[in-house]
């Protein structure tokens, strides 16, 4: 019994980060400190060409091509 409840709870942990990280599954975003605006860092995402601009550390948490990921 103690086993199909700890199977259970490790396929719902991993079905939960699983979608959470569906919106970033194809993209790649690499920095580009050239085209950087003051406090907003740019990035590029290497899959589908997208660039898109963040005030936060690391790259953006969302594909934003207007192509579903891959």
């Amino acid at each position: 019994m103690h086993i199909i409840i700890g199977l259970l709870i490790a396929f719902l942990i991993v079905a939960i980060y699983a979608r959470r990280n569906r919106a970033t599954r194809g993209c790649r975003w690499r920095e580009d400190r050239s085209g950087d605006r003051g406090s907003l860092r740019k990035y590029r995402c290497a899959a589908c060409g997208a660039e898109a601009f963040t005030a936060t550390k690391g790259p953006p948490r969302d594909c934003k091509s207007d192509l579903p990921p891959a």
